[in-house]
């Protein structure tokens, strides 16, 4: 049997935590190994408990989750992060992403899907909510003279042609094996391709890929 997901819980509040642990207690692939109070307090708990994903407040006394999910994203073996907060403004969630959160949940998101983004998350595929996600296309369409646009275009001219192909995809959302199939190529290919974009590229995971496609209008 496969070892469980180790999941790291990040709130001010009390309450939440102990929900967030009773509800994944229930999940026989998840095991909540601790819980934090601040972000001030997250390096030394990931330090800790070595988690595969945390789930991160945005809003706390010290460190606030953006903050604190830049600075764990800066470690050379960083955790997966998903935002999971009751604030879901455009700022919050481009901050979110571009620090390198795999994902951005409202606290009011059903338990089951909560645990399916775990583990999704937990493979290397973000996860999103629909409204999150409709919020930050919204945001990017509305973004198009931003000044990112030529950095982004620049960034990418840095890839081959089959690299190209495969940023596309992943900025429209598609997942490994949807991009195999588009591709003809084995999802072994497409995860050496994808590691390939964020050496070359040098980001964090394919949800910056995503949004420096956007930023660059890749697939105008």
């Amino acid at each position: 049997m496969d070892s469980p997901i180790r999941v790291l819980i990040v709130d001010d509040d009390a309450l939440v935590r102990t929900g967030l642990t009773m509800m994944l207690s229930n999940a026989p692939d998840l095991d909540v190994v601790g819980d934090v109070a601040d972000g001030a307090e997250v390096v030394a708990a990931v330090n800790q408990h070595r988690p595969d994903v945390v789930l991160m407040d945005i809003r706390m006394p010290r460190v606030d989750g953006l903050a604190a999910t830049e600075l764990l994203r800066s470690r050379r073996e960083p955790p997966e992060i998903i935002i999971l907060t009751t604030f879901d403004t455009d700022d919050h969630i481009m901050r979110a992403m571009r620090a390198g959160a795999s994902g951005f949940l409202l606290k009011h998101t059903p338990p089951p899907e909560i645990v399916r983004a775990i583990r999704q998350v937990a493979t290397g595929e973000p996860m999103m909510s629909p409204a999150v996600l409709r919020k930050l296309m919204s945001y990017v369409a509305d973004s198009g003279a931003d000044p990112r646009r030529a950095r982004a275009r620049e960034l990418l001219d840095r890839l081959s042609d089959g690299e190209r192909a495969v940023a596309a995809l992943v900025g429209r959302g598609r997942t490994n094996s949807e991009i195999g199939a588009e591709l003809s190529l084995s999802v072994a290919t497409v995860k050496a391709y994808v590691s390939r974009l964020l050496t070359k590229l040098e980001l964090n995971n394919r949800v910056q890929i995503a949004l420096l496609v956007h930023d660059a209008a890749l697939d105008d």
